[in-house]
Formats: C-alpha cells, structure tokens, sequence
C-alpha cells in the first residue's frame, strides 16, 4: 500500500486509494482500470448496478476491491459508498477517476505529488483545458455555471468544478448529504469548504473525441437537479453560514482590534462603511425582534456591504435601550395613529405595550428606524472624514 509523508505531521503517512464508479461503461472500462492498476493497486471499483458486461469485465481482476450493487443509484450514490468501503480500510485520502475514459491515469502520480505539498486535509479538483479542441460546447457552459456558483457559495474562485477527477480528504469531508446523483460533486466540493477544507485546482490531461466514450448526464434532467441544489446552498449559506462564519470571527476580536481592523483600516470605500452603518442602526431599530442579525447579514451580502460594521451598528437595540426605543417609537407613532402611552408601562411590560399599540409601534419604529439611520450615517461619514484628515 502507497504511503505519502504528511509535511505537516513528519510521523505521519497517507494511505491512498483510487476510487473508480462505473455504469454501462463496458467499452472504456478494461482500458481505465489496465491503466490505472499500472499506478496503484489499491483500487476500489463501485459497479452501480450497471446492466451490461461491466460485472463480468470487473470479475477479471482479483486485485481490486470491488463494491457491487444490482440497482443503478447515481454517481453520487456510488460515490459515497466507495467513500464508506475507503474508510474502512483506512484510507486518508481517494483520488476519483471516472470510468468513461476521459481522463488519463498517468496523471494520478500528479495526484500524488500534490498531495505531499499540502498539510492534511485538502480537496483537490482537476482542471481540464477546456478551451482545447473536441470539448463539447455544453461541458464548457456547464463549467462556467458551476463555477460561478461554487464561487457565489465559497467566496472560492476556481477554474474547473465539474472534473470527477479529484482528490478527497476521507476523514475531513462531511459524512451525510443531501443528493445522489451527479450534482453530488458540486455538494461535496461547496459543503467541504464550508467546513474550512482547502479546495483548489490541479492541472490534468483530458480528451473527448473518442468512440467509445458514454455520458450518462442528462442535460435536462440533471441540469434541473443542479439548479435545485444550489437555490438550497445558497440559501444556507445567507442564512446559516454566513452568520455562523461572521459570529466565529467577530467573537475572536476585541473592540479594539474591531474598531482599528474593520473601520479605520478597512479597504472599504467610506461610502461602503457609511451604508453599512446606516443599514446596521435601520435593522436594529426596525420592528424585526429575533430576526434582525440574520436580516442585516442577508442584507449587508446582498448589497456587498461591510457585514462587520452593519452587524455592529445593528446591535443599537441593546436591552438598556430596548425600553426607550420602544417608548420613542410610540410617541412618533401617536403622531399619525391615536393612543396613549407611558415610559413607565413600556419598561414594565414593553412588548404588552407594543401588543396594545401595535400598528401605532410599527409606523413609529420605521420613521425613528429612518431617521436614526440617517443621523448615524451622517455622523459616520463626518468622524471617518475627519479621522482620514488626521492620518494625512
């Protein structure tokens, strides 16, 4: 068994293995695994409930582990369960070879190679030329898409993330997802990096033009199924990741280095502080009680904002204000709808004020939400100008 030294961990080895999924691939089967079994012998071939003499071709070769079922489940399926056998045998790492033909064996050493120069884990990708001559128009679309996508949902810009040539870090990816079918690999690729993996790129061959070569994508079908999953990403990483990553790093820094990192030494434009700020202090004072982090936070990515500051500006709702921003709200509120109210009720009972008030709290919150937001913008921009002034 192949073992790669760890750089990170001198004591450390890497036991690897070559994960092949395979289904109705009978014409390109025999040449992959002759190929790739001239690089390694630990093999593990997943059989996903192809109909054709791919079983018949598998049980030519004792030497590999071969996982076989009867029905066909989808690549992504056939994935997982070759990383479950992988782990088993205690496996660190998988470098994925799809079975059609399309990628070249003698780039598994390149595999190889790469994965002495990283500390564990990290996600490997291979980056196909796909400018090169016999590349399908719509392989090269496909790409741009889910490049963009995984871009959108990482922060991660990549060149290729759709090659099944890749490198995966058993003990470090996730364990449980949510698809099967081909859109498993844009899931597995966006969700190890949420969980702070390292994906990048790796150069590899790839050729297209040959005879023998069968896709099962189906560009309806499957492109559907892509299209469903990253609406699910996304709205996971603007509701779910995005404030759990910003709570990490904002709890690690103190007031201090917050002030000096995020708003005097911030590349942001001043415009980009001011209505970030502004956005923070409106949210805040808004009539959006339990939903406020999260809707400043959606809001800030969605108009690419500093999420730092508008987080912090939004936390002017704190409890010692809570009272008189309620009581402000009402007063301005009883300007337009009728209704009697009392500091003394509100810091009592605030929210059975706002229960007997209610339409008169929301009018009011709003225009004091404005206002306050325009205040503070004005004054944000006045110290950062004069704060720019000193530094000169």
């Amino acid at each position: 068994m192949p073992t790669l030294t760890n750089p990170s961990e001198p004591s450390a080895f890497y036991q690897v293995c070559v994960l092949i999924p395979t289904y109705n691939n009978q014409k390109t089967l025999t040449k992959v695994l002759d190929e790739v079994l001239m690089k390694t012998t630990n093999v593990i071939v997943i059989n996903d409930g192809s109909t054709d003499d791919t079983l018949s071709i598998l049980e030519n070769y004792q030497q590999i582990i071969l996982v076989d079922y009867k029905k066909n489940r989808g690549k992504g399926y056939a994935l997982q369960k070759g990383f479950q056998v992988a782990r088993e045998l205690g496996f660190d790492y998988a470098i994925t070879i799809d079975s059609d033909g399309q990628h070249f064996a003698d780039d598994i050493p390149v595999f190889m190679e790469a994965i002495k120069q990283e500390p564990y884990p990290v996600l490997l990708i291979g980056n196909r030329n796909m400018s090169q001559e016999g590349i399908p128009k719509g392989s090269s679309f496909g790409n741009r898409f889910s490049n963009f996508w995984f871009w959108f949902e990482t922060g991660i810009k990549l060149k290729d993330t759709q090659s099944g040539y890749r490198v995966y870090p058993l003990k470090a990816i996730p364990k449980k997802y949510f698809t099967t079918k081909f859109e498993f690999e844009i899931e597995i690729i966006v969700r190890s990096a949420w969980k702070g993996i390292p994906v990048k790129n790796i150069p590899v061959k790839v050729h297209y033009d040959q005879k023998d070569r069968v896709s099962h994508f189906r560009p309806y079908k499957d492109f559907f199924r892509i299209s469903v999953l990253n609406t699910v990403l996304v709205v996971l990483m603007l509701f779910y990741i995005k404030p759990r990553d910003f709570f990490r790093n904002f709890k690690r820094k103190s007031i201090r280095r917050f002030i000096k990192e995020d708003v005097l030494e911030s590349t942001d434009s001043k415009g980009k502080k001011v209505s970030s700020i502004a956005l923070g202090v409106f949210i805040g004072i808004s009539p959006f009680w339990g939903f406020q982090t999260i809707l400043v936070l959606f809001l800030a990515v969605i108009l690419k904002l500093n999420k730092a500051l508008a987080f912090a500006a939004s936390n002017i709702s704190i409890p010692p204000l809570i009272p008189v921003i309620i009581f402000i709200s009402l007063k301005i509120g009883a300007l337009f709808i009728p209704g009697t109210v009392s500091l003394t009720s509100i810091k009592q009972a605030p929210f059975e004020a706002i229960e007997a008030s209610l339409m008169q709290y929301v009018l009011g919150s709003f225009i004091l939400a404005t206002v306050a937001a325009i205040l503070f913008g004005v004054g944000s921009y006045l110290v950062l100008s004069f704060t720019a002034k000193k530094d000169k």
